[in-house]
């Protein structure tokens, strides 16, 4: 890789995290830190405000933003074999937002690209088996209170038809046993539960910051579930 695009990669890399450690720049473009100091300053130099903060790492200052991205073909296939993805095994709030997104996407393209996409999307398919169709619209609410550590109400109905209402602090999401479940603190029973999210009735931001800061972390929680996924 040449340096242009290696500065367009770490451009690109700090546009996508809040905080990037000079480390993992290193480690993604295979280069010593002292190369990663000498490329950060270029990029200043050319105008990019570039920012550090101890202990977390390199920040692009609030309200930089990149000129309009190009994609390659390739990356634009893969767009779109994701597409088939999200609608075969996401439910309609995620297959929403990456259409919208996909259509940003195709905006981009050139006039022969376009083409090619619509050849190749008129020629890739996918079957997905009825016990995948997810027909509700809760993954991306389950989503936001993830990233945003709100508290969320839902109703759900057990293995046993039984309804409950429940208050939840969602800490992330998991595919396995081939369907998507949410794992969180329950209020309710004072511990961690894992819902599956297809049994999930309703749904609702409380519009409240999580009660309980200290959440055992997404994989050490994964060490418990007892199926190989």
């Amino acid at each position: 890789m040449n340096r242009i695009d290696r500065l367009f990669g770490i451009l690109t890399m700090l546009q996508s995290r809040k905080y990037i450690p000079a480390e993992k720049i290193a480690d993604k473009f295979e280069i010593s830190i002292r190369t990663v100091y000498r490329d950060i300053k270029a990029l200043i130099e050319q105008g990019v405000p570039v920012s550090f903060e101890q202990q977390r790492g390199y920040f692009i200052v609030q309200g930089y933003f990149l000129p309009p991205v190009s994609f390659s073909t390739e990356e634009a296939n893969a767009f779109l074999l994701m597409e088939r993805m999200i609608n075969g095994f996401a439910d309609r709030s995620i297959q929403k937002h990456y259409t919208t997104a996909m259509n940003k996407v195709k905006a981009v393209l050139g006039t022969q690209q376009k083409e090619n996409l619509e050849h190749l999307d008129n020629n890739t398919f996918m079957r997905v088996p009825p016990c995948f169709v997810n027909d509700a619209d809760h993954l991306s609410l389950l989503q936001h209170g993830i990233s945003a550590r709100r508290i969320l109400q839902i109703a759900y109905k057990n293995r046993n038809e039984e309804s409950s209402k429940r208050n939840i602090e969602p800490i992330g999401l998991i595919f396995y046993a081939f369907s998507w479940h949410v794992i969180c603190w329950c209020a309710l029973r004072n511990d961690y539960r894992d819902f599956k999210v297809s049994r999930i009735l309703q749904i609702r931001d409380l519009q409240l910051p999580f009660s309980k800061t200290d959440h055992i972390s997404l994989n050490d929680y994964m060490k418990n579930i007892p199926v190989a996924y």
